[in-house]
């Protein structure tokens, strides 16, 4: 479901005039139907993490209807894997990486992931800033896997990745998900959880895997605890 001005001015908490401003100044993502603007939830959600902006946490709601509740950013992370000490020097070696260490099906054809990935950083780069991108395919059902992943690779060495802030990028989360609902789950929580100081510290100074899983856990905790009590107080 696309948004509206309106819509979206709630989600950054900002007034609509605004919403118009980014899209001449700062290149909101949006297109025009019928002469009125409207918005995809993943392009926001891509601009927003990439300029570090806050995304009110409904971003999370309105997606597609689906046959069971999307998986936790633990969960996907603990299907995908955490790969420590990943050595490459450049982006395409780096993603070459990524399609290498992931736990895919056998029937999956890495080298359209790879090719997918490879066009997708081609358009605009899915550096985030802060040394960290998220590498991911626009249409997550090209690939029809079985069940969504997120894989981590944590850098030997940094490197260069075009991302918005010039910094080179040591840590690299790869998405994929068979269904757009899960795709658009996944890449609004971790956008949300790169913003908490205890997991963006654990991915940079290169933590275990354990530890890693145990902050995205924390993170998610605390971002279902204020649904859960909104929920309970309105039963009462």
């Amino acid at each position: 479901m696309e948004l509206r001005v309106r819509e979206v001015a709630k989600l950054f908490a900002i007034p609509e005039k605004r919403i118009y401003e980014w899209i001449k100044d700062k290149g909101l993502p949006a297109r025009q139907i019928s002469g009125q603007y409207r918005f995809n939830r993943a392009e926001l959600l891509e601009w927003a993490t990439a300029r570090q902006v806050h995304l009110s946490s409904e971003i999370f709601g309105g997606q597609e209807n689906g046959s069971g509740p999307p998986p936790s950013l633990a969960a996907a992370l603990q299907a995908g894997g955490i790969f420590l000490g990943v050595g490459v020097s450049d982006r395409e070696s780096a993603l070459r990486e990524i399609v290498k260490n992931m736990p895919l099906p056998d029937d999956v054809d890495r080298e359209l992931l790879f090719d997918v990935l490879l066009a997708r950083e081609a358009l605009q780069s899915t550096g985030v800033g802060d040394g960290i991108a998220i590498p991911h395919v626009r249409n997550p059902v090209v690939l029809h896997v079985p069940k969504a992943m997120v894989s981590l690779c944590l850098l030997a060495t940094p490197i260069e990745f075009g991302a918005m802030d010039g910094k080179p990028v040591h840590a690299l989360f790869s998405l994929i998900s068979p269904t757009v609902r899960t795709h658009l789950h996944l890449l609004s929580r971790l956008a949300f959880t790169l913003r908490d100081a205890g997991f963006k510290a654990a991915v940079t100074r290169r933590a275990s895997t354990d530890e890693i899983l145990k902050e995205a856990h924390r993170v998610e905790v605390a971002l279902t605890q204020p649904v859960i009590a909104a929920t309970k107080e309105g039963q009462r």
